[in-house]
């Protein structure tokens, strides 16, 4: 599904997804009737932009994301600002280009974040680590004891999780299958409770266990 106030902008991407070999749904020209269509077309995945009549794109995310916690959402965005890029993850965006992205880079995004991946333009993937490990430094009592047991793998998974490597990546570096990786992905996430990459991410890097020198090598 794509969401965007410029009709021209919003076609291009529609008709890109499309000759991508991917089914577009439905689009919508603003919040209220992105939320309206959202429930029947039921989409996979959320090509949003931020700057959208309101609700905007930030409250578009949260809505849905608390509707279908499977949904995927994908900013494309003109901004690039640090406050635009949080507030839209803290949300549950799943990743987040600015609009500057080439064609190929917007339909592989789409698809890894079809997948699970978290996709961001190079450079604010850095921004929204930086600012999750600054939140985590605050003390958390009780944390660590209360923290679900995880074998040695799902940590080694979820370590290079927190890293930003891709399912691909993992499974290059570890030595194993595409689906054994994303099983260990779904086994961690049952166990934590959690719904999404994005979620796992903030978990392992208030665990650590992003290699920032608070966590195990």
């Amino acid at each position: 599904m794509v969401v965007d106030d410029h009709p021209m902008w919003r076609e291009g991407v529609a008709r890109d997804l499309a000759e991508a070999g991917m089914t577009v749904v439905a689009t919508a020209a603003d919040g209220t009737e992105a939320l309206t269509r959202f429930p029947a077309a039921r989409p996979h995945v959320l090509v949003l932009d931020l700057q959208i009549p309101e609700p905007n794109g930030v409250e578009v995310t949260a809505r849905v994301v608390a509707q279908d916690p499977s949904v995927r959402v994908l900013i494309l965005s003109a901004s690039g600002e640090q406050a635009d890029v949080l507030e839209a993850v803290k949300a549950g965006a799943t990743g987040y280009l600015v609009k500057s992205a080439s064609r190929a880079e917007l339909i592989d995004a789409v698809r890894r974040v079809a997948q699970g991946d978290t996709v961001f333009t190079p450079g604010l993937a850095g921004l929204v680590l930086g600012e999750y490990r600054r939140l985590s430094d605050a003390p958390a009592p009780g944390r660590d004891d209360d923290a679900p047991r995880l074998t040695e793998r799902e940590t080694e998974v979820l370590r290079l999780v927190a890293k930003g490597l891709s399912y691909k990546q993992i499974a290059e570096r570890l030595v194993l299958s595409h689906r054994t990786v994303q099983n260990h992905v779904q086994n961690t996430l049952r166990k934590l409770q959690l719904h999404n990459r994005v979620q796992l991410v903030r978990y392992a890097i208030e665990q650590g266990l992003d290699d920032t020198g608070r966590g195990t090598p």
